[in-house]
């Protein structure tokens, strides 16, 4: 009787993991329409994730609009969580919000939390389900009440897809990164990647910088606002909605600097995008890589 009581467990057990991975998730919730303007409602965005312990480490104006802004946040126990994940964990530790001025006031809408944390930790995450499901829950808290329709959108994926997306094909995986440059070491990197930022080389904006230097691991947010070829080229396209896609990251660890492939992390963050669309901003992916490995030039 006890082995079969252990067998029933057990499979129930596997059902619900099965069950979970079938989930769909959204890259996106949109909070709805704050009814002030954008500069009072980013305050009050800020206001609302400082009440859940979370801190502001960067802003910006996506495409250099003034009616655009993304605010990027973090907080210590998801850094603490996501740098166990040895290869690129560090990627999920700063989430965004996206503001947008409309008519009627300031529309909010957020990247999912458990979506990039399935996404970049990929079979990482149940390891470290309870401490990001924490973060997830307070990420709501704080700002849903900010407006009234609180609803995904975006597209879906399954959880199970998620945690290996690719949007096509032949199309690259989180596993297939770009590498931008080796550096003699981790300091060399950071230095270099810094002293080109502060330059604004290629039209770039550093939004945010998270550094682990125990670990040998550095994030960096860039904004890319060549009008050419960065986001004033490829986000109208693509869609303005999807804001708190951006800014595009480095991610250096040790003496080594990568990117995300533009071909992943375009599709990831919009995957509804079609084919035809996608064919539009062809030149993105490479036009990104060139940008970012200027900056460790």
């Amino acid at each position: 009787m006890k082995k079969i009581c252990i067998i029933l467990v057990s499979v129930f057990f596997v059902f619900q993991s099965k069950t979970a991975q079938a989930q769909n998730l959204s890259p996106y919730t949109k909070v709805g329409i704050h009814k002030d303007n954008l500069t009072k409602t980013s305050g009050a965005v800020q206001a609302a994730l400082e009440s859940k312990g979370f801190v502001v480490i960067g802003s910006y104006n996506p495409e250099g609009k003034p009616n655009l802004k993304v605010l990027a946040f973090t907080r210590t126990d998801l850094q603490q969580t996501v740098i166990k994940v040895k290869d690129r964990g560090a990627l999920a530790s700063v989430l965004k919000v996206g503001l947008k001025s409309v008519a009627e006031g300031t529309a909010i809408s957020y990247i999912n939390p458990d979506y990039i944390f399935n996404a970049y930790l990929r079979n990482e995450y149940p390891t470290h389900a309870s401490a990001l499901n924490k973060v997830s829950a307070d990420v709501v808290s704080a700002l849903s009440p900010l407006g009234k329709e609180n609803k995904p959108f975006g597209g879906s994926i399954a959880i199970a897809k998620l945690r290996k997306y690719q949007y096509k094909p032949t199309m690259p995986y989180f596993s297939d990164p770009v590498t931008l440059k080796t550096f003699s070491s981790f300091e060399d990197g950071v230095k270099t990647i810094e002293k080109n930022l502060q330059a604004k080389k290629g039209g770039s904006k550093l939004v945010y910088q998270l550094k682990f230097s125990s670990n040998k691991v550095a994030v960096f947010g860039v904004g890319l606002l060549d009008t050419k070829e960065g986001e004033p080229a490829f986000l109208p396209v693509i869609g303005e909605d999807h804001l708190a896609a951006l800014p595009y990251e480095i991610i250096l660890q040790d003496k080594v600097a990568t990117m995300l492939h533009g071909r992943y992390r375009i599709a990831l963050h919009w995957p509804d995008l079609t084919m035809g669309t996608f064919m539009k901003i062809m030149s993105t992916p490479g036009n990104i890589e060139d940008a970012l490995k200027l900056l460790c030039e």
